[in-house]
């Protein structure tokens, strides 16, 4: 099995053992990873610049929301509709009773936009974590019925949502809204192609 599996899949096997055996491998993989991450320096997460974090958080929420959707599926929320409700209650448990549409506007977004997209580093942070936990619960409790499912997510949103004021950080929606998207740094970054000379 782990011939074919990731160095993030194995780690990730290894987190989800429940026994308490585990506990001192689990504790050990994280000082080891932990040194791992101290040495590599500039490489580190917080070496990049909020661009560069805002673009691999996003793309990790992405990934992310894949799963969380194929829980979802799993505990019964079938269609693209159900889908956006289901999210919906994820948002309104994170940012204090806001939707999605609700978000959408106090960022003053077009209709076209993504919010994900008009997200800095610390928002998209607070998502992933959202989008990753959500997942796990409904497949932890085998959560069954697309109102328990929705259930389910608005109070992980929530419990996000009290953890960031317990640390006495700011909320998701009162959060600044980046000058620029995704989609204009990642056009930015991406090489120029050098223009040929016209023909006369």
């Amino acid at each position: 099995m782990l011939n074919c599996a990731t160095l993030e899949s194995v780690l990730r096997i290894v987190q989800s053992i429940p026994s308490p055996r585990a506990e001192p491998f689990k504790l050990w993989l994280a000082k080891v990873g932990n040194e791992r991450i101290e040495e590599r320096g500039d490489n580190d997460f917080t070496a990049l610049s909020e661009e560069q974090r805002r673009v691999l958080l996003r793309e990790q929420v992405a990934g992310h929301n894949k799963d969380l959707a194929a829980a979802a599926r799993e505990a019964g929320v079938e269609t693209p509709l159900e889908y956006a409700v289901f999210q919906d209650h994820g948002y309104k448990g994170l940012y204090g009773g806001l939707g999605a549409k609700d978000i959408h506007a106090r960022k003053g977004l077009k209709k076209s936009q993504k919010i994900l997209d008009h997200m800095g580093s610390t928002e998209l942070a607070a998502n992933l974590f959202r989008a990753t936990q959500a997942e796990e619960k409904l497949k932890r409790e085998q959560v069954k019925g697309k109102a328990a499912a929705n259930r389910t997510h608005q109070q992980v949103g929530e419990t996000v949502r009290r953890t960031i004021q317990e640390l006495g950080g700011t909320l998701p929606e009162q959060l600044p809204t980046p000058d620029k998207s995704i989609q204009q740094i990642q056009r930015e970054v991406q090489p120029k192609l050098p223009t040929l000379p016209r023909k006369k």
